[in-house]
C-alpha cells in the first residue's frame, strides 16, 4: 500500500517501532479501562471459561499468519539480496580478469566498470522504485561496447574473453531482475493488511476482556500482548519492501567494484 511504503521510507525503524509500541498498548490499555469501568461483571471472571477456549485457538492462526507472511517476506529481501551480490560479484569479477588484456584494453576496461560501479550506485535512489537512470543505462552499454570492441591476440585473452562476456550478461541479467523486483514489489495487497488487522484486533480484544480482580496483573498481560502484537506489525510493515528501509539490501556490493578498481595491482 502506498501508505506503508511512505511510512518505510520517511519513517525510522525505531520511530515506527516505539510509535506502534505506544499507540497500540495505549490504545488498548483505554479500551481495557473502558471495559473494566463500564462492564464490571467482566472482572469476575464469569466469560473466562470461553475466552480460554477461544483465546488459544485465535493465539495459534494468528502466530502461523504472522510467521508464515514473515518469512515469505524475509525470503524477498533474501532474494533481492542475492540478485545484487551477484551483479556486484560479476562486475568484480571483470574488474580482475581485466589484466590478462593489453594495458590499453585494461585501461578502457577499468574506465568503464568504474563508470558503471559509480553510476548504478548513484542511481539506487530511483532503482529502489525500479526506475533506471539514463546515467546507469549508458554506463552499462559503453561496458558491452568496450568488451565488444577487444580484438584477443592469443588463446588465454579468448578464453579470457569468453568469459567476460558471459560475466556481463549475467551482470546485465542481474540489473534486469533487480529493477523488476523493485518495479513490481508493491507490498502486501489491502486484503492481506485486512487480515492482519482483523486478527491482531482478535488477539488484543480476547486478552482485554479476560477477567480478573487484580488490575495490575490484568494490564501488565494485555500490555505484553500489545507489546507483541506491534512488533509483529513493525516486520511485516518494515519487510514489505525488499529495496526500501532499514532492512532492505544494499547497494554495497556495487560500490565494491570502485574499491577493488582502486586498489593497488
Amino acid at each position: 500500500m502506498a501508505v506503508t511504503r511512505w511510512i518505510v521510507i520517511n519513517v525510522p525503524s525505531w520511530l515506527l517501532l516505539a510509535g506502534l509500541v505506544v499507540v497500540i498498548a495505549g490504545g488498548t490499555a483505554a479500551v481495557q479501562a473502558l471495559v473494566r469501568h463500564r462492564i464490571p461483571r467482566l472482572k469476575q471472571g464469569e466469560q473466562n471459561e470461553i475466552a480460554q477456549f477461544l483465546f488459544p485457538v485465535i493465539a495459534v492462526v494468528y502466530g502461523f499468519l504472522i510467521g508464515f507472511i514473515v518469512l515469505a517476506l524475509w525470503g524477498q529481501v533474501n532474494t533481492a539480496d542475492q540478485t545484487t551480490r551477484t551483479e556486484g560479484a560479476m562486475a568484480a569479477q571483470l574488474a580482475k580478469g581485466r589484466h590478462v588484456f593489453g594495458e590499453a584494453e585494461s585501461a578502457r576496461i577499468r574506465r568503464s566498470l568504474s563508470a558503471y560501479g559509480r553510476a548504478a550506485a548513484a542511481e539506487w535512489p530511483s532503482a529502489s522504485a525500479g526506475d533506471a537512470t539514463p546515467e546507469a543505462e549508458n554506463a552499462l552499454n559503453r561496458l558491452h561496447s568496450t568488451y565488444e570492441s577487444i580484438r584477443p591476440r592469443n588463446d588465454t585473452q579468448r578464453a579470457f574473453l569468453t568469459s567476460s562476456l558471459a560475466s556481463l550478461k549475467e551482470l546485465s541479467l542481474a540489473r534486469t531482475e533487480r529493477l523488476l523486483e523493485a518495479r513490481t514489489n508493491l507490498g502486501p495487497p489491502l486484503s492481506l493488511w485486512m487480515v492482519i488487522l482483523l486478527t491482531s484486533g482478535l488477539v488484543l480484544g480476547f486478552s482485554a476482556t479476560f477477567g480478573s480482580e487484580q488490575a495490575l496483573i490484568h494490564y501488565g498481560m494485555v500490555a505484553a500482548v500489545s507489546v507483541l502484537v506491534a512488533t509483529n506489525l513493525f516486520l511485516v510493515t518494515e519487510l514489505s519492501y525488499p529495496f526500501l528501509g532499514e532492512f532492505s539490501t544494499s547497494p554495497e556490493p556495487l560500490r565494491a567494484v570502485a574499491e577493488i578498481l582502486s586498489a593497488p595491482r
